[in-house]
């Protein structure tokens, strides 16, 4: 019966699954924040706390916006989660573990929420909202001896059904590639941040990225209703989408939207499911929740059926739109990845010369740390971190030239020209350590994977070819004088 299984343990691996989660995000906001969006950022803090009311997209930072309070509330939040990570509050005499749970969770849930609604560009993310979302519910899961409240677990697998069946709607409703099975034949060449085993999934049969894509209809479209049903069919359901996300972790670097999607799963196991699959796991003796959870969740419970309905009838109609927040807390939210298939990678590569009238030879390239530039390197593994300028440089790449969302790359630019440490820092490698380059250009290039023979011959990963110029030769002077200058004012 329903009402009689427990979830203590579900609880136990839920709430330390979502701490490491949270440490990746806060250690991504501690080493990327300030370059990419704080006081000298490629979009300066300065410019959301003026262009944004407060109440339009709350942060900590609109109260505070300096570089220090980026560095206090990130470096917070990775205590916060290490110690949310190594067991706080279960170490706690009863009845202190459940207020110091909801304190610990709901102190992340905010700090996190600060970078996100500040971030822009940068943290656009779906799995950035799936994170408010979740982390959100996680306040009111309880902890110590008693028993979570039942309608949480329910309401992280509702999370979990409009992330994993709003990105299989999406797919079947947009790229004809998705309903003829072929779009596997490109995915892997063409994702965002390719990974090591990129190459070989995509020199897999073409009989096997059938088989995938039809699988992906399967686990987005069908198994999500699994979830809702006794056991053991949801933990079976769950199963399926870990086993789904494995794979995508497997072969790409998608931030920690895989992992984040493994531990919503969790939801979908019961205490029983558990201790029956791993016999030296045991579910302690619980005690019911405390009646203010019970009813605080009860209250949660109400509110997120409440907002679910907008993002619902967004998941349902034709016009659907993905990853979105319909509420400046990110409290309930529409999903999806991957509506499209692009059919060609384009790549940014950066360069810079100290010559005066530079020829073709005189120009070196800057080297990014997941975004491909050698052709004779294999693709990194970096996911479940988040690598924000990379993701980006992958998106303005599909334009042939700045486009009004790529406000922040003329400013990156700039910083190339200055040798700025922060933001050199995002890169992997500077061509120019010891002083400036006069100049800088960006060239545009279509790259495709060798085949097996051209690997065999030339020990190369990529082929790639010039299909133009992306930002041509210019100057800090010429720059600045553009209007593009990055602005420096002091709070």
């Amino acid at each position: 019966m329903w009402g009689t299984e427990s979830y203590w343990l579900v609880r136990f691996f839920l709430q330390r699954g979502l701490a490491a989660v949270y440490l990746i995000a806060f250690l991504v906001a501690a080493t990327q924040f300030r370059p990419l969006a704080g006081e000298d950022g490629l979009l300066p803090l300065e410019e959301y706390v003026d262009g944004i009311a407060f109440e339009e997209r709350p942060s900590l930072f609109h109260l505070v916006p300096s570089d220090r309070a980026i560095g206090v509330a990130a470096w917070t939040g990775v205590a916060l989660a290490v110690a949310a990570l190594l067991g706080f509050p279960y170490w706690l005499p009863e009845p202190y573990p459940v207020p110091a749970s909801m304190l610990l969770w709901a102190t992340m849930w905010g700090l996190y929420l600060s970078f996100v609604n500040a971030g822009r560009v940068f943290y656009g993310y779906g799995w950035e909202s799936m994170l408010l979302e979740t982390g959100f519910l996680a306040i009111f899961l309880g902890a110590g001896a008693t028993h979570p409240p039942v309608i949480v677990i329910w309401l992280v697998k509702w999370v979990l059904f409009r992330n994993m069946f709003g990105a299989g709607l999406i797919k079947i409703r947009g790229d004809d590639c998705w309903r003829e099975l072929t779009c596997m034949d490109h995915h892997y060449e063409t994702q965002p941040i390719p990974n090591p085993l990129s190459w070989f999934a995509h020199r897999l049969p073409d009989r096997f990225h059938r088989v995938e894509v039809l699988g992906n209809h399967v686990v987005e479209l069908a198994i999500p209703f699994l979830y809702f049903a006794p056991q053991p069919y949801a933990a079976i359901g769950g199963a399926a989408t870990i086993g789904f996300q494995l794979w995508l972790m497997l072969t790409g670097n998608f931030a920690w939207l895989n992992a984040l999607t493994i531990v919503q799963a969790i939801a979908t196991f019961s205490d029983g499911v558990l201790t029956g699959l791993v016999p030296a796991v045991e579910s302690p003796t619980t005690a019911s929740a405390p009646l203010y959870l019970e009813i605080t969740a009860l209250l949660v419970g109400v509110l997120v059926v409440a907002l679910s309905v907008r993002p619902a009838l967004n998941m349902l109609t034709p016009g659907q739109v993905m990853n979105t927040a319909f509420d400046p807390l990110h409290l309930v939210n529409t999903y999806g990845a991957f509506g499209s298939i692009t059919r060609n990678r384009y790549q940014l590569v950066a360069e810079g010369t100290r010559a005066e009238g530079p020829s073709e030879d005189d120009w070196e390239e800057y080297e990014f740390e997941g975004q491909p530039v050698r052709t004779d390197e294999r693709p990194p593994q970096w996911a479940p971190y988040h690598l924000r300028l990379d993701w980006q440089l992958w998106f303005a790449a599909m334009s042939p030239r700045p486009g009004p969302r790529q406000r922040w790359f003329l400013s990156f630019l700039e910083a190339l020209l200055e040798n700025d440490e922060d933001t050199l820092a995002l890169l992997r490698r500077n061509p120019f350590p010891d002083e400036p380059p006069e100049r800088v250009r960006v060239i545009r290039y279509r790259y495709r994977y060798t085949t097996p023979e051209e690997r065999e011959e030339t020990g190369r990963w990529w082929h790639r070819e010039r299909v133009g110029t992306y930002v041509g030769s210019v100057s800090q002077e010429e720059l600045r004088s553009g209007g593009a200058s990055r602005r420096r004012r002091a709070f």
